[in-house]
């Protein structure tokens, strides 16, 4: 395990009962050399840069940076599509969670400039690495969806959120069962018009057949050796982008892709 893992479980272990859950507190990741030259990178992105829209996420995010060497991983065809146009900026993590979301948006990434002020949406879709390793409860999870949620409101006010429910996966029981009442979570907090500046997709429907997760929609069964479905394949991601589209135009003003 890597050390900020064992320093994160370290605190949580530590953590009085009525604190701030972890979920909601900004935490970096900045002992990994990966991450970091990534979040150096997207910083400097950021200050050459005029982006009418912002996606920010985990690794299923970043995947659109990324063709693999199957034809289910061409995923950058999927970001051109959809993306391709509208002056996006991938702010997608690997293993991120809302914690380290948090911390990105409140160290520069809520700090970007569009083409005519602001930018005009941000998309969000966060949280399935709240339930890996660390396991942590849709009730934590909740609390820090809605803080990434806060501090985009904070740092870009006049940017519109696109949040989109946490994506079905076949990890474990408690991870489907968990996933569920986020989304109900979610759909109570958000759903409706409830936030006038929150707009909430759950796409889940798109990535399930007879109520459980489509697995050919998935790209990690097919890797060497395989892994529980969790990020979309092209095809999914397709499907995903898809089912947020109407939403996306209506926000952003223009034709929908």
């Amino acid at each position: 395990m890597r050390g900020g893992w064992v320093r994160l479980l370290f605190v949580l272990v530590a953590l009085p009962a009525n604190a701030t859950p972890l979920a909601a507190t900004p935490i970096a990741r900045l002992d990994l050399p990966v991450w970091r030259a990534r979040f150096e990178h997207k910083r400097a992105e950021i200050a050459a840069g005029r982006f009418d829209l912002i996606y920010y996420g985990d690794s299923i995010t970043q995947n659109f940076e990324h063709a693999g060497a199957l034809p289910q991983a061409d995923w950058p065809a999927v970001w051109q599509r959809f993306y391709g146009d509208r002056h996006a900026i991938n702010l997608g993590f690997k293993g991120d969670t809302t914690a380290s979301l948090l911390w990105r948006i409140e160290h520069g990434e809520g700090d970007i400039r569009g083409l005519h002020g602001a930018p005009k949406v941000a998309i969000v879709l966060i949280g399935a690495n709240n339930l890996g390793r660390l396991h942590w409860s849709a009730r934590d999870t909740l609390a820090g969806i809605a803080a990434d949620i806060g501090a985009i409101h904070q740092h870009l006010p006049r940017t519109q959120v696109l949040l989109i429910g946490v994506l079905p996966s076949q990890r474990s029981e408690w991870v489907s069962q968990t996933t569920v009442a986020i989304n109900a979570g979610l759909a109570r907090a958000y759903g409706a018009g409830a936030d006038k500046r929150v707009t909430y997709v759950d796409a889940s429907r798109v990535l399930m057949r007879n109520g459980r997760t489509d697995t050919s929609l998935f790209i990690d069964p097919l890797l060497t050796p395989p892994d529980p479905p969790l990020h979309p394949n092209l095809e999914g991601q397709t499907r995903v982008a898809a089912a947020i589209e109407p939403a996306l135009a209506r926000l952003l003003g223009d034709r929908p892709h």
